[in-house]
């Protein structure tokens, strides 16, 4: 039952990206972006940083799975924040996200997040 469960999860994700396309097909005038995490969860003291890059031959599918061992179906969303400020071109941004996730644990992450977009 799990086996399937995670299963149907992978194949769900590798369609969303298919279905997102590259950057350079949504963004032809982005040379690459670059976000900055750090995760933070409760009850670790521990933060832990993390770099994704994307380039134009990326999938535009900008999110961040959560760290939490028994979050279901949560991440991060970055979508809007890199759309947002693609159409707005500007360089960079910061802010925070709590996971949108679900499941029995209490302790879902959340990310302080720096992105800086460079155009060709």
């Amino acid at each position: 039952m799990n086996n399937r469960r995670n299963a149907a999860r992978r194949e769900e994700k590798l369609q969303q990206r298919l279905e997102a396309g590259f950057v350079a097909t949504h963004f032809p005038e982005v040379a690459s972006i670059v976000v900055s995490m750090i995760y933070n969860q409760r009850g670790i003291k521990k933060s832990l940083l993390r770099t994704l890059n994307f380039f134009p031959s990326s999938c535009a599918l900008f999110r961040a799975e959560c760290l939490c061992k028994d979050c279901v179906d949560g991440g991060f969303d970055l979508n809007q924040v890199i759309t947002a400020m693609i159409r707005n071109h500007r360089g960079d941004a910061k802010g925070e996200l709590s996971c949108e996730g679900n499941g029995p644990s209490a302790d879902h992450s959340a990310i302080v997040y720096e992105v800086a977009i460079q155009y060709s």
